[in-house]
């Protein structure tokens, strides 16, 4: 999980003018998060990436571009955190199911080829958001589960919520206590890790500089 580096090629180091704007031309840094970079290109792959996986109309709007430079920010702490510390992260074929899950969406075949080409982006750059969508889902749940205890009382006021739910609808049989607590259990620690994500997440934005180069973006 090493931090994606503008990647540039220049015309040498003959000519240290002709390199800069080489450099310039092909992908320019909008935003620093520690020793991390996040390139305007990465942006713009981000907000296509989602609107395909979504199928969602692409909209490259400065709203959009905001709403995905924020997202990649948080990207780069977890990496920063994943850099640091010793969670297993997933191999790359860990997220061929998401990928099949993602043809058939779009099936058949061709549509799915189509479809790439329309929203810009390239197989491999799908492949690369799928596993890192399932390194997330891998560190949040090893970095927060484990402290994450649910109290009886907790289970018992949320099933007596939904009971209430049930009566009101209709719904016959109504689900036991009993039968339902694991799976309320399971919805209040998701609540929980959820609640603790976002906590870490603002402590650690208040630890790692974060400086944009472009403005826009903030």
């Amino acid at each position: 999980m090493n931090p994606v580096w503008l990647l540039v090629s220049g015309c040498g180091l003959l000519v240290s003018g002709c390199w800069l704007l080489e450099a310039e031309i092909i992908d320019r840094i909008a935003i620093s998060v520690g020793n991390q970079v996040i390139t305007e290109g990465q942006v713009d792959e981000e907000i296509r990436l989602t609107a395909f996986m979504n199928h969602e109309k692409l909209d490259l709007s400065i709203a959009e571009r905001k709403k995905a430079a924020g997202r990649l920010v948080e990207q780069a702490l977890v990496k920063r955190d994943l850099d640091l510390s010793r969670y297993p992260v997933p191999m790359p074929a860990d997220a061929d199911a998401s990928l099949h899950d993602v043809k058939v969406s779009y099936a058949p075949e061709a549509l799915y080829q189509q479809m790439l080409q329309q929203y810009g982006i390239g197989e491999e750059a799908l492949k690369r958001r799928l596993l890192w969508q399932l390194t997330l889902l891998r560190f949040v749940d090893f970095r927060f589960r484990p402290g994450i205890q649910i109290p009886e009382a907790d289970v018992k006021t949320y099933y007596d919520q939904e009971l209430a739910k049930w009566k009101a609808q209709g719904i016959q049989p109504i689900p036991t206590l009993e039968d339902s607590q694991a799976k309320i259990e399971e919805i209040l620690t998701q609540q929980r890790i959820d609640q603790a994500l976002d906590t870490w997440m603002a402590e650690t934005r208040k630890q790692v500089a974060i400086n944009y180069l472009d403005e826009a973006l903030k």
